[in-house]
């Protein structure tokens, strides 16, 4: 698993600038004090001043620190060390207060004390982790009792379909799959040079991945002792995840008009530990 970790983390370190500077992460707009969360986000979380929150898997903290200039009080966590540093340069830029930890996800409950109103994870997570009851366990490790944790992401599903071009053309109902919707110990090796969020050619190709079905996931945080309150399957992700997605407004891709059927492109819910 080092192995595995070490090559997505060479991947994310080097995508940390490029993503500074893309229009996709809106740095600017942060600076500025108007950035939104996403519309899927925005519409799910409400209201967060004066909440603790513990945004995992948090990048170069540009989320956590949206989250900061809604009035909650914000932590977050990465396995970057390039982002961190980034994320701790971006807060002291804007003058937010934020506190940043380097380490792994299931080192957290030893890099991190205390506990949280809310515990935040969101895209583009879940597929990097290769043990999800273990992931659950720890969200549910740092929430008070009466804490939600709340998640979006990528739709177990729309991970199955080959993003190649011209390989799924949705408005004919032709889908080609690529990739495992089960999971299995096993990661699925990548070699890609592009960037989803810039325009960017890595010189780190290679990454590893892990399928994770709506039922495991939905498992993992029950077992881990969350009540959900809501799960939601939603026919638009935040990014150009295969070629024949539209806008459908700047921050949403969606199927094409005359997509048939229309399938999930994202899921999000919300659980709650009992108070």
């Amino acid at each position: 698993m080092d192995r595995f970790r070490d090559a997505n983390r060479a991947k994310w370190d080097e995508l940390v600038q490029p993503h500074l500077t893309s229009g996709f992460y809106s740095v600017d707009a942060l600076r500025a004090g108007n950035r939104r969360l996403d519309p899927i986000v925005d519409r799910e979380l409400g209201d967060v001043a004066g909440l603790s929150v513990l945004h995992l898997q948090c990048h170069f903290g540009l989320d956590t620190l949206t989250l900061a200039q809604r009035g909650a009080t914000v932590t977050g966590l990465d396995f970057s060390g390039e982002a961190i540093q980034a994320a701790r340069a971006l807060a002291q830029e804007t003058g937010l207060a934020a506190t940043f930890v380097e380490g792994d996800l299931y080192a957290a409950p030893d890099l991190i004390s205390g506990s949280f109103d809310l515990v935040f994870v969101s895209w583009g997570t879940i597929c990097w982790l290769p043990d999800l009851p273990s992931w659950a366990r720890v969200a549910a490790h740092f929430l008070k009792p009466g804490g939600r944790l709340y998640f979006a992401d990528c739709h177990p599903m729309a991970y199955v379909w080959d993003e190649g071009q011209g390989a799924c053309d949705p408005t004919r109902g032709r889908f080609q799959t690529k990739y495992p919707y089960f999971h299995d110990p096993a990661p699925i090796e990548l070699d890609d040079p592009d960037d989803y969020g810039s325009g960017h050619k890595t010189a780190n190709t290679r990454t590893y991945e892990w399928a994770h079905p709506v039922s495991e996931i939905v498992t993992a945080v029950a077992a881990a002792g969350l009540v959900f309150e809501f799960l939601h399957e939603h026919p638009a992700i935040t990014w150009a995840l295969l070629p024949g997605l539209v806008k459908q407004d700047e921050d949403l891709h969606t199927w094409p008009v005359g997509t048939d059927p229309i399938l999930p492109l994202s899921l999000s819910f919300q659980a709650r530990k009992p108070a």
